[in-house]
């Protein structure tokens, strides 16, 4: 993953966990549900940009990369695997 890319996702990774920090602290707090369930949302939201960009650095150079060196078929079917776990 190129170091641009690294760092998004980094900087993404650590606003979700601030966020579900967040979130332990409400509960804590005795929040109004429906306000825990906004910030619920809203991190699953973010977890899924996250796993798109991931998916996105496989595919462009380890996939690729696979193709180049006869391998790919396999790589193809973890990416199948994975998006049947993803669209579930």
């Amino acid at each position: 993953m190129e170091s641009t890319d690294k760092t998004k996702v980094l900087n993404l990774l650590k606003t979700s966990r601030g966020q579900i920090e967040g979130i332990i602290k409400m509960v804590e707090d005795d929040r109004y549900c429906v306000d825990i369930s906004k910030q619920i949302l809203s991190v699953q939201a973010q977890l899924k940009k996250v796993n798109l960009q991931i998916i996105d650095q496989h595919i462009k150079h380890c996939v690729k990369a696979a193709f180049l060196e006869g391998s790919g078929d396999e790589k193809v079917n973890e990416i199948i695997e994975l998006l049947d776990k993803y669209i579930k």
